[in-house]
């Protein structure tokens, strides 16, 4: 990993980097409006970023409904990558499901995006089924995982 990474939850002062991240990651970007809602509006959003040196280099959202968490996007600043940050990360968001008694996490990830479900599939998440022409840019469809919190 880095020097000194600390996670915390996100605030509407930490959108202006988020988006950094975002604009980085996604071909189809969240706008910056989408993630004030979530964090204003939406009681079932929890977000956190990941920081070095008080800069975020990434961030995860989730939906904690019932007893279930829906990852809603996960990623790392390109430079950060490929040091195990994402897996921490991950890790973390984990951590605040089971905080929040959720029993199962679910997330949707490219078909063609084999470096993340190989992450996700170290963290314990088998695939569950897909999700035909999930993603607006191309309509590639996605692959839904999830992952027992409980085992």
């Amino acid at each position: 990993m880095t020097e000194q990474v600390l996670f915390r939850f996100m605030t509407r002062e930490d959108i202006d980097d988020v988006m950094k991240v975002e604009t980085s990651s996604f071909t189809v970007p969240w706008k910056r409006e989408a993630f004030y809602n979530e964090l204003v509006h939406n009681q079932f959003a929890k977000y956190i970023v990941m920081t070095e040196k008080e800069r975020v280099i990434g961030y995860c959202g989730m939906w904690l409904i019932l007893d279930e968490a829906h990852i809603t996007n996960i990623a790392v600043l390109p430079e950060y990558r490929g040091k195990k940050l994402g897996e921490a990360l991950l890790m973390q968001a984990k951590l605040l499901a089971i905080q929040h008694r959720a029993s199962t996490m679910t997330l949707e990830v490219r078909v063609s995006n084999h470096v993340a479900q190989s992450l996700y599939r170290k963290l314990g998440f088998q695939p569950g089924g897909i999700r035909k022409n999930y993603y607006t840019d191309n309509q590639e469809d996605a692959l839904v995982m999830w992952v027992n919190l409980n085992e």
